[in-house]
C-alpha cells in the first residue's frame, strides 16, 4: 500500500499545496513588515535592576577586553569582556527595534492570513494518520 507526505494516508498533493501555501503566505507577511532600528550611541540598550545601560556604556568593556586580548590572546577574561559586549550590543539593537505593519488593503491581509493558516491547516492534515 502506498503511503503519502510523512508515511501517513494524508496524501502528498495536500503535503505539497499546504507547504507552498504556507511558504508563500509567510514571505507576503513577512514581507509586509516595517522594521525600523531605534538605537544610537547614547540610546539605553537595556535596564539591569532599573540602571539604563546604554551602548557606549557597553564599548567601554569591549574596549577593554579587546587591549586585553591584544596584550595576551590566551587571556580569558579579555575574551569574555570582548565577547560579552558584542552580545550585549546585539541583544540591546534587536530589544530596540521597532516592528511595524505595513500600510496594506483587507482583502491583501486577508489574502495573506488565509495562505498563511490555510497552507498550515492542509500541511498538518496531510501528516495526520488516517
Amino acid at each position: 500500500m502506498a503511503r503519502g507526505a510523512g508515511g501517513s494516508d494524508g496524501g502528498t498533493g495536500s503535503f505539497l499545496i499546504g507547504l507552498i501555501m504556507m511558504i508563500g503566505g509567510g514571505y507576503l507577511l513577512l514581507n509586509g513588515i516595517i522594521v525600523r532600528p531605534n538605537f544610537g550611541l547614547g540610546s539605553v540598550a537595556f535596564n539591569i535592576g532599573g540602571m539604563p545601560i546604554t551602548s557606549g556604556i557597553i564599548l567601554i568593556p569591549f574596549m577593554f577586553g579587546v587591549g586585553m586580548v591584544f596584550y595576551n590572546s590566551r587571556n580569558w577574561l579579555g575574551w569574555l569582556l570582548a565577547c560579552g559586549s558584542l552580545v550585549a550590543l546585539v541583544f540591546g539593537v534587536i530589544a530596540n527595534m521597532e516592528l511595524q505593519l505595513a500600510r496594506m488593503s483587507a482583502f491583501e491581509l486577508i489574502v495573506i492570513l488565509v495562505l498563511l493558516v490555510g497552507g498550515i491547516g492542509l500541511f498538518l492534515r496531510s501528516l495526520r494518520a488516517g
